[in-house]
């Protein structure tokens, strides 16, 4: 029985008809590795029988038939046998993550003391300084200054009634204008009650304050 090859699914075949050649990519970063080119010998037969075979044609016409039947056996074969050599060439780069089963580069991706991929064991130091940078950026949105508009937007304005739209002409209001832009509507009408002088609601009937009838 044959020895079986071992595979994994993060390689490329990039073999032709003259040789094989192989790429490996890092699960986790993408890094690629390309193993060396190795010439093939069964590759050289078959083009020689195709050439040819476009040349003299006659007595040597099924030339081509016969360079398929080359590469569909010893081709094959001589593939594996590169395929075996490639593996074991890249073994030494990657290392496969006993938690997730990931295959990763041992330059970039393996945490070497914790015996895991970066995925699953991160370096500290590296997440402490992107948590601090994270946390920076968050007190900068956190503390930035608001533009003189904005500012009629602030946490003490924020109890009032702010219309989206002027009642009058229902044109879209963009900020918390006192005036409509398009008709010049008073947008801050305030009515307050007569026997209590509280503030009323728009179209209030009575008032919130002392329940008094609004005239």
């Amino acid at each position: 029985m044959s020895e079986l090859i071992e595979f994994t699914s993060n390689y490329s075949d990039l073999s032709t008809e003259t040789g094989f050649q192989f790429e490996f990519q890092c699960d986790r970063c993408g890094t690629g590795y390309r193993t060396p080119f190795q010439a093939s010998a069964t590759g050289t037969i078959s083009s020689a029988l195709n050439t040819a075979s476009n040349i003299f044609g006659g007595i040597l016409g099924q030339a081509a038939d016969i360079s398929e039947q080359v590469r569909s056996a010893s081709w094959q074969s001589a593939r594996d046998a590169a395929f075996r050599k490639a593996v074991e060439q890249i073994r030494p780069s990657f290392v496969q993550c006993p938690r997730c089963q990931s295959w990763v580069c041992r330059k970039q991706c393996w945490n070497e003391k914790r015996g895991l991929c970066k995925g699953c064991a991160p370096d500290l130091g590296v997440e402490m300084s992107a948590a601090q940078a994270s946390r920076s950026v968050e007190e900068v949105w956190a503390h930035a200054a608001m533009s003189s508009e904005d500012k009629k937007l602030s946490e003490g304005n924020w109890r009032e009634n702010i219309r989206a739209t002027c009642p009058k002409c229902e044109t879209p209001l963009s900020t918390n204008a006192k005036f409509c832009p398009n008709c010049g509507e008073p947008l801050k009408k305030t009515t307050h009650c007569s026997q209590c002088g509280g503030l009323l609601q728009p179209n209030a009937k009575f008032c919130g304050e002392c329940g008094a009838k609004v005239e």
